[in-house]
């Protein structure tokens, strides 16, 4: 009998560590994280009105964000219309803000994935669509594909009534007179300036301002305990042959998935794409019991080192909690969770 009770006693402590471990895990109801790009930007490159602008509407987006998940939204819907308040901001280089291609045009991609089913969406060098997320979210709902490009995604948005503007619409003073500036300048001239500055210790001119990586993304867990991530952006500055990055490609710049984390990235999309960064993290987590900060900083510290890659990414674990990591000057970011409070920050020495 003796024996019997301690195997009871037992299995009942195991059992309450066991429940007690997982309760301190799950430190967040829901939250939410958002960036505007990650690049050559030290402390003192903008203004204090330039930084106050950028603050203000990534305060607004992660704002509107934490209400709507607060009142019980979709981490899908959050995701969908936080970006598209960035989208709509002529400050970062997706929708309205996008850089200019080598032949004088805009051409956005954009990704969106549910965490819970694994269904994702995406658009890539598309035209005429208002806001991209909106389309690749579109795709993710009302099609059995997942990526459609060019100039049949936008018949695609066209046949499902989404908003259609013109060229012009995307085209902000900003980028033309950058682009008019430096159009004959090659596109590789900006692939890699981060990495350069650090292997080489090359000074970075106040020009370089106009060089950091302002794709758009957010990372969201909802109360239901679902995950969904999304990116926009414009691409690189003076792209040319229709280039990709890697915010359209699921499991590069964009992925999510409940098992593990919900993740955006920003920077030279092709440092993203040879390491599918993305999903190599959320890999990390599920097959070597990484937690989200270990993860993510061994793809942005560690791997991305090995390659000089260049950028950052933001995410959202199961339980909660969040990972911001850059390997840049700073990254536009925001962060909320379910205590109410409100993180925005710039630089990395913020």
């Amino acid at each position: 009998m003796k024996n019997i009770l301690l195997f009871y006693f037992c299995i009942s402590v195991l059992y309450g560590c066991s429940k007690k471990t997982t309760v301190q895990e799950n430190t967040n109801a829901f939250a939410i994280a958002i960036h505007g790009g990650a690049g050559a930007m030290p402390k003192g490159t903008y203004t204090a009105e330039q930084e106050a602008a950028y603050k203000t509407t990534l305060t607004l987006a992660v704002k509107i964000g934490y209400d709507m998940l607060a009142a019980g939204d979709s981490a899908v819907d959050v995701v969908e219309a936080v970006i598209r308040i960035m989208e709509d901001s002529p400050l970062f280089n997706a929708g309205k803000g996008s850089v200019i291609t080598a032949d004088g045009e805009i051409r956005m991609d954009a990704a969106i994935m549910n965490g819970k089913t694994l269904d994702a969406g995406a658009v890539t060098n598309v035209m005429h669509i208002k806001n991209p997320i909106t389309a690749a979210k579109t795709v993710m709902l009302n099609s059995k594909y997942i990526l459609f490009s060019g100039t049949d995604a936008d018949v695609f948005a066209r046949v499902n009534n989404l908003n259609m503007v013109e060229q012009t619409y995307f085209f902000t003073p900003h980028q033309i007179e950058r682009w008019l500036k430096e159009k004959d300048t090659s596109d590789l001239n900006y692939f890699f300036l981060d990495s350069l500055r650090r292997t080489m210790d090359v000074s970075i001119s106040a020009n370089a301002v106009d060089k950091n990586f302002g794709t758009v993304g957010c990372v969201v867990k909802d109360k239901y305990g679902n995950l969904a991530a999304g990116t926009s952006t414009g691409g690189l500055f003076n792209k040319q042959y229709g280039r990709i990055g890697d915010s359209p490609i699921i499991g590069a710049g964009t992925y999510a998935n409940n098992n593990t984390c919900a993740i955006s990235c920003t920077g030279t999309g092709e440092d993203f794409i040879k390491t599918v960064a993305a999903k190599t993290v959320a890999d990390l987590m599920e097959m070597k019991g990484l937690k989200l900060d270990e993860a993510t900083y061994e793809m942005i510290h560690k791997r991305f080192k090995e390659i000089n890659g260049d950028g950052g990414m933001i995410a959202v674990d199961k339980y909660g909690n969040i990972s911001l990591q850059y390997n840049s000057d700073g990254m536009f970011r925001a962060t909320a969770d379910e205590s109410g409070k409100v993180e925005v920050l710039i630089y990395e020495a913020d």
